[in-house]
């Protein structure tokens, strides 16, 4: 799940690597890139427009490529049912330059805006409309159909780290659906719904994504009760309560690494309110 804000790398070397990869991947796709450059979580993706495209590479060292992150988009692109509304994949190029392998990712151009940019913190309400709602809800439905066995969340992460981030003991979830994984307000377009970065995809508890995107939203709190509203079908079961602790565990992991630090008190009062337990103070 990525929580960072996105920027470019802090060392100068690996700006210079990820520009350079670019432009062999724009080369290699004959397209030719236009407009601005948008980095990813730390600095491990950068994208531009390619006239009707979008044209993304991923960078991962070289031994550590492949896997859940890196066949996200493709997989999606192929699994997902095309109610929900996702940039469609043209193509794909993969490469490997010194240490590092690179995937480029050429998808269909989305002009419609993502609800913020840069941060997947809500930092206003959008006044997203009514049918905007009924479209996430159609989505998310239509997306827990999808059979996969990747895995979005693990087990093992949640009897590690629960305890450690809530004070509860490690819950055994026994209800899963497929979902998004990184269910933020940067990854989802508005007025019109679109549905950004496939990366994490996968089989998580139920819960879990609209938890997500709860949480995220509680800068707002007038949004953070839509989103209550409308997965109250899924939040206010105990099945939904489980991923949404799930999901809160893993943010106040990131929170204590120091992502989001205005977010952090605003999880941990949730969460005590879901749970009656002191959250730990990291």
């Amino acid at each position: 799940m990525s929580t960072a804000v996105f920027t470019a790398p802090a060392a100068t070397e690996d700006v210079v690597r990820m520009r350079r990869a670019f432009t062999a991947a724009a080369r290699g796709l004959q397209v030719t890139p236009t407009g601005p450059e948008v980095w990813g979580w730390r600095g491990r993706t950068l994208g531009r427009r390619a006239g009707t495209s979008w044209l993304r590479v991923v960078c991962a060292p070289y031994g550590k490529a492949g896997g859940r992150l890196w066949e996200g988009t493709a997989l999606a692109d192929a699994a997902v049912p095309r109610a929900v509304p996702r940039p469609r994949l043209r193509n794909l190029l993969d490469w490997t330059g010194g240490p590092y392998a690179y995937r480029a990712e050429l998808t269909e151009l989305i002009t419609t805006p993502a609800v913020v940019a840069g941060s997947p913190v809500l930092d206003r309400d959008p006044g997203l409309p009514d049918a905007w709602w009924r479209e996430l809800r159609a989505a998310s439905a239509a997306l827990a159909t999808v059979p996969t066995d990747r895995e979005a969340v693990r087990q093992s992460w949640i009897d590690r780290n629960l305890r450690a981030f809530l004070g509860i003991d490690p819950l055994r979830t026994r209800h899963h659906t497929t979902g998004h994984g990184d269910f933020h307000w940067a990854n989802v377009a508005a007025p019109a719904l679109v549905v950004f970065d496939w990366e994490s995809w996968g089989r998580m508890p139920v819960g879990f994504d609209q938890g997500l995107l709860h949480a995220y939203a509680l800068t707002v709190p007038a949004v953070a009760a839509r989103v209550r509203h409308e997965f109250a079908d899924v939040l206010d079961t105990p099945a939904g309560r489980a991923g949404e602790l799930v999901a809160l565990g893993q943010l106040l992991q990131a929170c204590s690494r120091g992502v989001h630090p205005h977010l952090a008190p605003l999880i941990a009062q949730h969460a005590e309110r879901l749970t009656g337990i002191p959250v730990p103070r990291h």
